[in-house]
């Protein structure tokens, strides 16, 4: 999928789905639950043990779904990843070399930011989007006083989205967002509570539809 339907495809589901685990027994029914409720967008972060070779049979089982890479801190492991299916990459931080690198394989990246200056030299640096992380402790009000004098970047609030909040954080301007233990928690994860992943998934999905 060419970066411009990837970016189309997000900015049309709203939520990125965050999966983070202690090893990656299980992802892969994980990410089926998550569609089953309605997300096919996931982002699959490099502090799970094993996520390189998770990403790429991800990528080559389920060809429909949209893989990233998170938690992305260099330029070899951003190529590495999308040598392996990564169709986005997403940074904590402002790490230009990956930008750089995401650049020159036309993939979406998405740069972690949090001041003004953060996010406005995240999106100069060539960010498709600045991740605008903890967006919890400002909340929604945050994004919309970012906005307000930066209404041309785009900005994807992650930690502290949940199903009651992700229509606030949209209405704010946020392009998309992206969630975690929200959707995924860590015992459901752990007990493999497929049902549980497909309810929360869903629940976001219609806050969205809501929204909209």
């Amino acid at each position: 999928m060419k970066k411009e339907a990837v970016l189309s495809k997000i900015r049309d589901e709203k939520v990125v789905a965050l999966i983070r685990a202690d090893n990656s027994d299980g992802l892969l029914d994980c990410a089926k639950a998550l569609a089953d409720g309605g997300l096919t967008s996931i982002e699959l972060t490099m502090t799970t043990p094993g996520a390189i070779k998770m990403l790429e049979k991800a990528a080559t089982e389920l060809p429909d779904f949209i893989f990233g890479l998170g938690t992305v801190l260099d330029a070899e492991t951003a190529r590495m990843g999308i040598l392996a299916g990564a169709q986005f990459v997403v940074t904590p931080a402002l790490r230009p070399e990956v930008i750089t690198v995401c650049r020159r394989y036309s993939i979406p990246v998405f740069c972690g930011a949090f001041t003004p200056t953060e996010i406005v030299n995240a999106w100069e640096a060539g960010a498709d989007a600045a991740k605008v992380f903890p967006a919890e402790f400002f909340g929604p009000a945050y994004i919309k006083s970012i906005k307000g004098p930066l209404p041309h970047i785009e900005i994807v609030p992650t930690g502290g989205v949940t199903a009651a909040n992700v229509g606030d954080f949209l209405k704010a301007g946020a392009m998309a967002t992206a969630a975690g233990s929200s959707l995924v928690e860590a015992q459901a994860l752990k007990d493999k509570d497929w049902a549980s992943v497909t309810a929360n998934a869903r629940a976001f999905v219609d806050a969205v539809a809501a929204m909209k």
